[in-house]
């Protein structure tokens, strides 16, 4: 028995995942997303819209009024990605290939991702060249199902009055009512061989096929770019001399990792909980103690205010930013820990992709994702306040007074 399915009385409902399905430059969920190479998804329009910025919004000083006009491309992304492609277009860094001045539409191959902010650099076939994320786009279909429960599908062929939807022909691409379905795939038909699903709106291809050569399964997993592969790729293509694994031993591995690291954070619940408390207590010793440091600076500086009035001062300010540095730093912490506890979106995400049969399209976003639970777990194995409640080093010391 699978990790996962041990822990069912915990998985995550859907409906908690949101923000896991939010495109980084939209901030709208994603519409048919693409992977980058640096893993992150991005949706196909939003990838357009950076690469096919016109000549106007891109080089010419005279563009402000346009782009702030309603329904232009930079109105409705905002993000500050697209703000820093502006400026590295003008500044020349960015490559544009194929562009000259005056040209109307530049082909821009290169541009930030909006996700960790590092250059992508999509080569001459661009958009092209990317993997599309049906795994991610299936869980969104499935998340926009869960939010729309009370709104049904209705059938594609009916005749009014419509009626609701009972099956999806994913060959066919439409949805069916029962007496449509018998009427559109009649017994004996290579139609009746379709195959169906519950009522959906996601009609995803049924494998997933490589982008450099289209008419190609992918079968292999690339372990040095860490994407799925053909064999042509492998033969004689830009992964000729990478080391490539099976695509069923990467969704093995992938796999089994996945499940250990959401069991692992799944079961770590309550430490975070009584890591919480424990951080709540120094934060109430860290304010209290600070208070006190600060009334003893207090009648220390009386006792010397002729003499020593700009060193009392001096040392608020600095208790003062201690205190200041210190609590940041503690509820820091808790926004940390109190950030674990709201993994529940990053688990059920996890979650929905292990449901991912096909290993293709499982292995191609579970590396990613992967690396995101490890980081939500690294913190938990070694944990250490961020600051020391105490504030012994501002306590001031007196020389003993000598009798008379």
């Amino acid at each position: 028995m699978s990790v996962v399915s041990r822990r069912s009385s915990i998985l995550v409902p859907i409906k908690n995942i949101e923000r896991e399905l939010i495109c980084p430059i939209c901030k709208e969920l994603f519409t048919h997303p693409l992977i980058l190479p640096c893993q992150h998804s991005v949706c196909h329009k939003c990838v357009k819209e950076l690469l096919l910025l016109n000549h106007e919004d891109s080089f010419s000083t005279d563009a402000g009024s346009e782009s702030s006009l309603p329904g232009s491309p930079r109105s409705r992304v905002p993000s500050p990605s697209m703000e820093r492609l502006d400026r590295l277009v003008r500044s020349g860094s960015i490559s544009v290939p194929g562009w000259r001045r005056g040209s109307v539409t530049p082909r821009i191959t290169t541009f930030p991702c909006p996700g960790c902010e590092h250059d992508i650099d999509l080569g001459e076939r661009g958009i092209s060249m990317l993997f599309r994320n049906f795994t991610l786009e299936s869980i969104v279909e499935r998340y926009r199902q869960a939010a729309r429960a009370a709104v049904a599908i209705m059938c594609n062929m009916c005749k009014p009055p419509v009626q609701e939807a009972t099956k999806s022909c994913m060959d066919c691409k439409a949805s069916y009512c029962n007496e449509c379905f018998k009427l559109f795939h009649p017994w004996g038909t290579p139609k009746a061989q379709h195959e169906y699903v519950g009522p959906t709106t996601n009609f995803r291809p049924k494998v997933l096929m490589c982008p450099e050569h289209e008419m190609e399964k992918v079968n292999m997993y690339c372990e040095v770019c860490r994407r799925p592969v053909c064999h042509l790729c492998k033969l004689g293509g830009s992964h000729a001399n990478h080391k490539v694994t099976s695509m069923s031993s990467a969704y093995k591995i992938l796999k089994e990792k996945l499940s250990k690291s959401i069991h692992y954070l799944i079961s770590k619940e309550d430490q975070v909980r009584t890591q919480i408390s424990e951080l709540e207590v120094l934060i109430n010793q860290t304010a209290d103690n600070g208070a006190l440091a600060e009334r003893q600076a207090n009648e220390h500086f009386e006792r010397l205010f002729g003499i020593l009035q700009e060193k009392k001062a001096d040392m608020l300010r600095c208790i003062e930013q201690s205190k200041t540095r210190r609590l940041e730093g503690l509820r820091g912490q808790v926004d940390e820990y109190q950030g674990m506890l709201e993994n529940s979106g990053l688990v059920g995400y996890a979650q929905e992709v292990l449901k991912e049969t096909d290993q293709s399209c499982f292995v191609q976003t579970a590396k990613q994702l992967h690396i995101r639970i490890q980081k939500a777990t690294e913190s938990l194995r070694t944990f250490h306040p961020a600051a020391d409640p105490t504030f012994d080093e501002f306590a001031l010391m007196f020389p003993k007074r000598r009798a008379c």
